[in-house]
């Protein structure tokens, strides 16, 4: 007897304690999201929220049909039982009075748990979003690459430094401003839907950061599947100069320049560049700088233009920047072949 009501008592407590949908939460107006756990279960949709709408507009509550995606479904009333199983049950749900007329419409977004990934594809080095930014300038980017049996499109994007930030998007669906009393971002997704480029307003280049941009991108694909990827960074951790403009002075002299973008005064933000000599001359190599064997590799400070001198064999140089007080990215590699028969001539590099 006393084994029965155990057992009585174990298995209501499993019914009470795994429920399905494990939440629900409003992405944006139209928009709900329901978390899963991959179990059966049910979650009701309420064509209008209170009763008194339907007496207001003279509907019967056995008039109103519902519709999933276009298809017209069976059950009918102010009430609709969404049917959850595994990472089903999402759809475009509307419903309708007896002539036809729509009442109101709800996207149903199935998010299952954060262990479980499914739209984009994990890099060793970056995770799921690569983020970085040209300079100190408060504008950033953070791109990803879509799985190839998974390809969606950015549902919203979150983009704070502090925790109270709201964010709204204009009619295309493509911009958004993430607002707080601290900070301002706007954010926009480019043509090719796995970039999006942010900018915060309020961002002092010359003050020390003292919160992490958090970014939060919320993906979905064409069957109403959810997943929200983030990340964390200073700007300082994330910073990549674009690649430097290098040239010939003479046949032992090389110079180059702060690419344009960098920010302003050198002095404050001053770069580090390394410097690779190459005697050979790698013809089936797609990148010379990087698929050949540098004869002598040097690291430069500087805080304006640059003159290096190289070594009399040497066949081309390649050259790259970084920020000089932080451990952040380096640039691109700008590669200049030298020609030995001319002198006094400035050969541009190819960038």
């Amino acid at each position: 007897m006393e084994v029965f009501v155990w057992c009585l008592f174990v298995c209501a407590f499993l019914q009470v304690s795994h429920q399905n949908p494990v939440d629900l939460w409003t992405l944006l107006p139209h928009i709900l999201v329901v978390e899963v756990d991959g179990t059966e279960g049910q979650q009701p949709l309420s064509c209008l929220e209170l009763p008194d709408e339907l007496m207001a507009r003279d509907i019967k509550n056995e008039d109103i049909f519902w519709r999933k995606n276009g298809w017209e479904e069976e059950q009918r009333g102010n009430t609709y039982l969404l049917q959850l199983e595994e990472s089903l049950g999402g759809g475009n749900y509307t419903c309708h009075s007896k002539d036809g007329s729509l009442l109101n419409h709800t996207v149903v977004l199935i998010q299952e748990d954060e262990a479980i990934r499914r739209i984009l594809m994990k890099s060793e080095q970056e995770g799921y979003l690569k983020c970085s930014a040209q300079n100190y300038n408060g504008e950033f980017h953070c791109s990803w690459t879509w799985h190839s049996n998974r390809v969606g499109k950015v549902a919203f994007i979150k983009a704070q430094r502090v925790s109270d930030t709201q964010c709204s998007v204009d009619e295309s669906g493509q911009r958004w401003t993430c607002s707080s009393g601290q900070s301002n971002f706007n954010c926009s997704v480019d043509n090719s839907g796995h970039r999006v480029v942010c900018l915060e307003e309020q961002h002092c280049p010359y003050a020390e950061e003292s919160q992490q941009i958090h970014i939060s991108v919320y993906l979905r694909t064409e069957h109403f599947l959810l997943e929200n990827y983030s990340k964390r960074f200073y700007l300082s951790e994330i910073v990549k100069p674009d690649k430097v403009s290098i040239g010939q002075v003479n046949t032992t002299m090389v110079e180059w320049s702060y690419p344009s973008s960098w920010s302003s005064p050198y002095s404050y933000f001053p770069l580090t560049f390394e410097i690779a000599q190459l005697r050979g001359r790698c013809k089936k190599c797609d990148n010379p700088c990087t698929d050949s064997k540098a004869t002598k590799t040097s690291t430069v400070p500087s805080t304006n233009i640059c003159q290096f001198e190289v070594k009399h064999k040497v066949k081309a140089v390649c050259v790259r920047a970084k920020d000089a007080l932080c451990n952040s990215q380096w640039s691109e590699w700008s590669y200049l072949r030298l020609r030995r028969h001319k002198k006094n001539k400035h050969q541009q590099s190819k960038n």
